[in-house]
């Protein structure tokens, strides 16, 4: 059923521009990863739109990291591994937990600007799943201050060259080694060549209908990784961010951060009451999966859409100084938070699963690298724990480097011939209607709760979209958009069908039991 490659191409007529490392990414991922590369080499940095446009940029909460106590390592250990729901890579995760230190010594030193105390002390704050206070912030835009300070750096270096508004449509390879990628910018498609070529372009938020993910995020990376051959794992577990602010009329929704409950918001159903204490002994700041699975059971229950977070107990001040972009985007959205209670509903928010790496960030294919949200080596487990998503960036995403440093060649030694070329038809698909098909489908199907019947009519529904996709001859990013999307749908709800039980954010229940949402 794989497509090898979605566009055709003759290697010998078409441009072709040569690299030592490209990277296809610019959230902390593939801007991390390229400051780390030794200056020797000629890096290509892309971005299928502008250098901001990425998930990490949405990250409002922080990066967890014990700075303040090596005790605090084994219970930020445990709490990674009680989040995953002990499905994780024990030893990924002593490496995220170990390394964290010196990479926030690292961003620091590039020019990150993390809260500090009076006295210049580093602030740090608890949210969900966290047994401790350990994470750094910046106000409530930690991601956008890291994105800013990594993307002023890499314009500095003379050795990265950064490209926006270029989309990587497939990865070019010679047998089971990687030699690049096929792109397309505005006017044409060409073909960049290079010794190591890492994948770190983010999630697959745009898979369902609402997603507090960027719009570019549509499963591109690992769409492309899983074409050419790459083993791809646990697709199966998808995280529902608990708390975006509910509406009916957008699809990508505003991410009310998990830093609020931190400091103290509580859960409220339709009538008011708080009833996480319900659900779990950590209440409202239970993992994400126990907060989600409670707030659908609540919504149930009440027969309403959505559940609220309540803050207006906290001091108005206190509120307005530690979270002023959430409580700008909540005025303008026609809510005080230090007033009113917040609506808010789950919506699809990370993937656990990927393109398989190991703790380089090696694939199984020679000289393809992965790191961010794209890659998966086990760090998460089966659910993955507040802030561990942009320390997961930056301390494998060094290590992606390091192992380029020391293993990959540099200069020019580039041979080969690589033609490909099939017959396809012009077969008539509305693109946007076919996008908003799978949408609708895995929310529908493939959403928090889980049902084997359920997942089967998904599994059918895109399958048979997917095949028809695959027949088409068309050169435009529309179609490689919608492509992606199909294929990384297709790979959540084939993992989630092989998983018979509930595990972490995959939820299943029997087909004898009676739904639990609607």
């Amino acid at each position: 059923m794989i497509k090898r490659y979605l566009s055709d191409f003759n290697m010998d007529k078409i441009r072709k521009r040569f690299y030592d490392v490209v990277i296809v990414g610019t959230g902390i991922a593939g801007l991390y990863t390229a400051l780390n590369l030794s200056h020797k080499y000629r890096v290509l940095l892309i971005t299928k739109d502008r250098i901001e446009e990425n998930n990490s940029n949405l990250a409002q909460g922080g990066i967890a990291a014990c700075i303040k106590s090596e005790d605090d390592k084994k219970s930020h250990v445990e709490d990674t591994l009680r989040a995953g729901d002990y499905y994780n890579d024990s030893e990924a995760v002593k490496i995220l937990v170990n390394e964290a230190p010196e990479n926030i010594n690292k961003l620091v030193e590039i020019g990150t600007r993390f809260d500090r105390d009076r006295v210049g002390n580093l602030m740090v704050t608890r949210e969900g799943g966290h047994s401790q206070r350990r994470i750094l912030h910046s106000k409530d835009q930690t991601g956008k201050e890291i994105i800013r300070s990594l993307t002023e750096e890499i314009k500095r270096r003379d050795n990265i060259e950064l490209v926006e508004d270029v989309f990587a449509i497939d990865i070019l390879t010679l047998g089971e080694k990687s030699i690049g990628i096929i792109v397309k910018d505005r006017c044409q498609k060409y073909g960049v060549i290079a010794k190591a070529t890492v994948l770190a372009c983010g999630g697959v938020g745009q898979v369902y209908m609402n997603t507090t993910n960027s719009m570019i995020a549509t499963g591109d990376g690992i769409a492309m990784a899983y074409r050419a051959g790459a083993e791809i794992i646990d697709m199966e577990f998808v995280q529902f961010h608990p708390t975006a602010f509910y509406s009916k009329k957008d699809r990508k929704r505003f991410l009310i951060s998990e830093a609020v409950r931190g400091e103290g918001a509580v859960l409220r159903n339709s009538k008011g009451k708080a009833f996480m204490e319900e659900y779990h002994e950590l209440k409202d700041l239970a993992p994400r999966h126990i907060v989600s699975k409670a707030i659908l059971s609540e919504m149930k229950k009440e027969k309403t859409e959505n559940v609220y977070l309540d803050i207006t107990h906290i001091n108005e001040e206190f509120i307005k100084n530690r979270f002023p972009y959430i409580y700008k985007e909540c005025l303008n959205r026609g809510i005080d938070i230090t007033k009113e209670y917040i609506p808010v509903c789950p919506v699809q928010h990370y993937i656990m699963g990927g393109i398989k790496t190991d703790y380089r960030g090696r694939t199984s294919i020679e000289n393809l690298y992965a790191c961010g949200e794209a890659a998966s080596l086990g760090v998460h487990g089966a659910n993955r724990l507040a802030s561990n998503s942009l320390l997961d960036g930056v301390v494998f995403g060094r290590r992606v480097a390091k192992d380029i440093n020391e293993n990959i060649e540099y200069g020019n030694n580039y041979d080969f011939k690589l033609i490909y070329e099939e017959n396809r038809e012009k077969l008539e698909l509305n693109l946007e209607n076919t996008k908003d098909i799978i949408r609708n489908t895995m929310n529908n199907y493939a959403f928090v709760f889980r049902r084997g019947e359920e997942l089967n009519k998904a599994y059918k529904i895109i399958k048979e979209i997917l095949e028809k996709l695959y027949r088409i001859r068309e050169d435009s990013i529309e179609y490689y958009e919608c492509t992606n999307i199909a294929t990384a749908a297709y790979l959540i709800v084939d993992s989630a069908l092989k998983r018979k039980e509930t595990l972490g954010s995959h939820i299943m229940f029997s087909d004898l039991e009676v739904e639990p949402f609607d």
